[in-house]
């Protein structure tokens, strides 16, 4: 355990964007009962997604991270969980076979319910109240009863959390997975786009894969990796009194771990080093990320590292880059060059949402799949001059038929299709076409780092790498 450090340390510390509830009793009767639930996840669990990320860290893996920009209580569903898996099962594919790497997949799910705020209070039509923060939180209504922040919020987002784990464990482990079934993840309304023509031709290699695997002996019967995967969860790590509640001893190690997710991030707004998100965070031994923004100080970044990875462990820090599109070269080198000169392993991954993310003159929050797609590249281009690894990518997304990114290639979103189906709680999100869409140019850009590397899709096939 780190020195001098509790599930409750951080509350000696100054502490931002979180809720101030006014009964304050009632919190702490609610948080006392978390403290007996059952933890979300094992620490069995998060160690084997660390060392699946310190493969990423050497350049051995890709990191695949994505999900809801915030989670709602009304979207959850059984429909929806699977729609996003398939979606993800679709990408992953895409990644490992046409870029000849093994996929590490981790979502934005089961506990991405808290979103940090740039305000306090919203303004609407002269009416002022405090701003959604999420619905473990309070409600989207801009009602003043909807706004109050209310404790009950934490036990309705713990138990959509263990359903959704449950959902997607049966459909990772129990045969939904199976590589035999590529055919099948794909969603109804894609039918009729490019991006779709593109995955059948795909999906038919794979098929092809499967059945000389399966003249040589190889079946989903004999091989487990072929008929299952592993999946991991994450979140934000910012309502602190929840994260803490469960804040648990692992039986084997006597070591803390978070248990609400497998993998907790600080953003760019939490990352204080001296404040109480990392006080929290360094205590845990989770995978753990970190935000990096324009206001990034290489020497601060140095010092966030040294306090929340002091043994430099491969796979514990994700370093999670959103600068927006044509800003990268203005501050991701100088990163990296730092991490690289004081000898730091980390996974460097690229969030290419929350830096390209523009208003419209019909007031609609959106982002251009275009920008999306550019930071992406400009990423790997500047690990490829510095001779580092760009090692994932980090994406709000969804499997529902959303307009909230304009572009992409298949249906051409445009300013005006945002009103068709703007659905999020939050910031807006790629869709499923998008989504995939991305995947293959990220597929191509992996071609390009991995060309000297001769293992291929069909060999990642062989070792269970999907």
């Amino acid at each position: 355990m780190a020195q001098d450090w509790s599930p409750d340390s951080w509350k000696n510390k100054p502490v931002i964007q979180v809720p101030q509830y006014p009964d304050t009793k009632k919190q702490e009767a609610v948080e006392a009962q978390l403290k007996t639930f059952p933890p979300l996840v094992f620490a069995g669990e998060a160690r084997q997604l660390k060392e699946k990320l310190a493969d990423v860290a050497h350049g051995k893996a890709f990191l695949l991270q994505g999900g809801d920009c915030a989670e709602s209580f009304a979207e959850h569903g059984a429909d929806n969980i699977r729609d996003f898996f398939r979606v993800f099962l679709q990408m992953a594919a895409v990644l490992t076979f046409a870029g000849g790497v093994p996929i590490v997949k981790v979502g934005r799910i089961a506990g991405q319910f808290a979103k940090p705020r740039s305000a306090d209070m919203e303004t609407i039509d002269g009416v002022e109240l405090p701003s959604y923060r999420g619905d473990i939180i309070n409600g989207m209504e801009f009602t003043e009863e909807a706004r109050i922040p209310d404790p009950e919020r934490l036990l309705k987002a713990y138990r959509q959390s263990a359903a959704t784990l449950n959902l997607l464990r049966a459909f990772a482990k129990g045969g939904y997975a199976d590589l035999e079934h590529v055919h099948q993840w794909t969603l109804g309304y894609l039918k009729d786009s490019p991006v779709l023509d593109k995955y059948q031709e795909l999906a038919d290699r794979i098929t092809e894969t499967l059945g000389f695997m399966r003249a040589i002996g190889i079946t989903p019967d004999n091989t487990r990796q072929l008929r299952a995967t592993s999946f991991y969860t994450s979140h934000e790590a910012l309502l602190l009194g929840y994260e803490s509640a469960f804040a648990r001893v692992d039986s084997i190690s006597g070591d803390y771990y978070g248990t609400s997710g497998h993998f907790l991030w600080i953003g760019d707004r939490t990352r204080h080093i001296d404040q109480a998100h990392v006080e929290f965070l360094r205590g845990i031994k989770n995978p753990i990320g970190i935000k990096c923004g324009p206001t990034s100080d290489p020497d601060d970044l140095l010092r966030l590292i040294d306090k929340l990875s002091p043994d430099n462990e491969a796979g514990r820090m994700t370093l999670i880059a959103r600068f927006g599109a044509g800003n990268m070269e203005k501050h991701l080198p100088a990163l990296i060059r730092a991490i690289e000169r004081e000898g730091k392993t980390v996974v460097w991954s690229c969030d290419p949402m929350h830096g390209n993310t523009i208003s419209t003159g019909a007031g609609y929050k959106t982002r251009p799949f275009d920008n999306i797609a550019a930071e992406v590249e400009e990423f790997f281009d500047i690990h490829a001059a510095e001779g580092t690894h760009a090692g994932g990518i980090h994406l709000e997304m969804t499997g529902k038929d959303v307009t909230e990114c304009i572009g992409g290639s298949t249906h051409h979103l445009k300013e005006t299709d945002l009103s068709d189906r703007y659905h999020t709680h939050c910031d807006p999100r790629l869709n499923a076409s998008q989504s995939l869409d991305l995947a293959f140019r990220v597929a191509d850009l992996l071609k390009q780092k991995m060309k000297g590397d001769k293992r291929g899709g069909l060999e990642m096939l062989a070792t269970g790498s999907m």
